[in-house]
């Protein structure tokens, strides 16, 4: 026992002279003109009051660093790293944070290249908004290919802080492929996802139990597919598609997905009831990816012209329409163009109006309307009242793709392929109006070095307001019971 606190003690001595040895700053410190490079892209990026730890990577020269954090509310920290990972504890980002809204924080980096040199970068500013950002997103997390759903799951993390947990896991549900999952206005107890396989159907949750659903009503040709929730929270608009994949030689465009055919039905998830949207134009189109305005008096949707052949998938090209509806009589009006990107030989998908029904953000690329594919999809905003449509600035040289509000209108979350060119991450941006919005950052990890080693992509993040009360288990013993067939309410 003598032995082994004498060994401990000798330990516990050497650490110290370790620590001191490293961690003190050099004598001599060179001034560098410029900020550091650090992982993630964090310098100049506005962040809510409520994010979790901006932990990041220092991808400078150096044998130890030291950073001096300083908080507009007049916090004060002084922090080391001798592996280049910078990570917050919660108590002291907690101390950064607080009645920072409307101000900033500054890093400055200090790098040690031996006990006596160093060099001294620029401090970098990260704005800190008054406005929370939504607690929880939702987001489905795979393998980056065309045809892998072995592995695949669908996550629920708190923006708050590390905190992860599995929604729906498709090995408990015989490696069925879980497609689209989406909430009724970011309520996590109003929920649906799709499931295709043997236990295949849409299952929906309204906070107390799970049931499974087949919304292919005899009269269908097709199911549903792309759904988007009426703000009172019975009804779903989907499209009904027939979708194809093709594998091209070209660079550009080495996978396409492609409707056949498509069109929008309404579902009522109470009365377990499908009905057609009823179509007043004489030319045959293919609707796809509906959204509702919030106030529901409204039904966005993306239009094409009617194809047969879909090896004629680059002169497919979606346009933004919309239909009035009056919930009352249940009846759509006729269809307006609302951006003909047609015109300028462009293609619309996912449209999403902010919560005060003054803007919706969508994504416009060369064609079709399967824009994760595409280099040059952008995110666009549209100005509803003036019909105004400009390229966002938070955008960058790869896909930018599915996108959401906050509930508050303030933080849109988007995938993006700006890191690798490969696999979409989740990254957030501040919206204060069309000409201010902010340096977009992504999702903070515990680990910082996480994004660089993870090959899986992150797709269709959802903002949600609260934690969701089920998981695997749950959709799993759902999906044991036989699915309810969705009967047909007509025109």
């Amino acid at each position: 026992m003598i032995k082994i606190a004498l060994r401990l003690k000798l330990i516990f001595i050497i650490g110290l002279f370790l620590i001191s040895g490293c961690t003190t700053d050099p004598e001599k410190i060179t001034e560098v003109d410029r900020e550091p490079v650090i992982e993630p892209d964090y310098p100049g990026v506005t962040i809510p009051q409520n994010i979790a730890p901006m932990n990041f990577m220092i991808r400078e020269d150096g044998k130890f660093f030291s950073l001096l954090i300083k908080a507009s509310n007049g916090y004060e920290k002084k922090i080391r790293s001798q592996d280049r990972k910078v990570q917050f504890s919660n108590s002291t980002w907690n101390k950064i944070l607080k009645n920072t809204g409307g101000g900033t924080i500054s890093v400055e980096v200090t790098a040690g290249m031996n006990k006596t040199e160093g060099k001294r970068y620029q401090s970098f500013t990260l704005h800190v908004a008054n406005d929370p950002i939504d607690p929880w997103i939702c987001y489905r997390l795979l393998f980056p290919g065309y045809e892998a759903y072995k592995q695949l799951k669908i996550i629920q993390r708190s923006t708050e802080n590390f905190t992860e947990k599995s929604l729906v896991e498709n090995q408990l549900l015989k490696t069925n492929c879980i497609n689209c999952h989406s909430f009724s206005s970011n309520n996590p107890d109003k929920l649906m996802v799709h499931v295709r396989g043997s236990v295949g159907g849409t299952y929906f949750s309204d906070g107390h139990r799970i049931v499974r659903r087949d919304l292919k009503a005899n009269e269908m040709k097709y199911g549903a597919v792309y759904p988007a929730w009426h703000p009172e929270g019975n009804l779903v608009a989907y499209s009904s598609n027939s979708i194809v994949q093709s594998f091209h030689a070209s660079q550009s465009y080495n996978v396409e997905v492609t409707d056949l055919a498509s069109s929008l039905v309404v579902y009522d998830v109470e009365n377990n009831q499908m009905s057609a949207v009823e179509e007043k134009d004489t030319i045959r189109y293919m609707e796809t990816f509906p959204e509702w305005s919030p106030d529901g008096r409204y039904l966005y949707y993306c239009r094409a012209r009617q194809t047969t052949d879909s090896s004629e998938f680059a002169e497919i090209k979606y346009d933004l329409v919309r239909k009035s509806f009056d919930r009352d009589s249940f009846s759509f009006g006729k269809a307006e163009v609302v951006f003909d990107a047609y015109s300028i030989g462009k293609s619309v998908s996912f449209p999403r109006v902010s919560p005060d029904a003054k803007y919706l953000v969508f994504t416009l690329h060369n064609n079709g309307n399967f824009s994760i594919w595409h280099k040059e999809a952008d995110l666009y905003l549209l100005d509803i009242q003036t019909g105004k449509a400009s390229r966002m600035s938070l955008n960058s040289d790869h896909t930018e793709s599915y996108h959401g509000w906050s509930l508050n209108g303030k933080w849109l979350v988007f995938s993006s392929k700006r890191d690798d060119g490969l696999t979409a991450r989740p990254y957030f941006a501040w919206f204060g109006s069309a000409d201010s919005v902010g340096k977009p950052f992504v999702l903070p990890q515990k680990d910082p070095s996480l994004y660089r080693n993870l090959i899986k992509t992150y797709n269709r993040p959802e903002f949600v307001t609260g934690k969701i009360r089920f998981g695997p288990r749950d959709f799993e013993r759902a999906s044991r019971k036989e699915a309810e067939k969705a009967g047909w309410r007509g025109k």
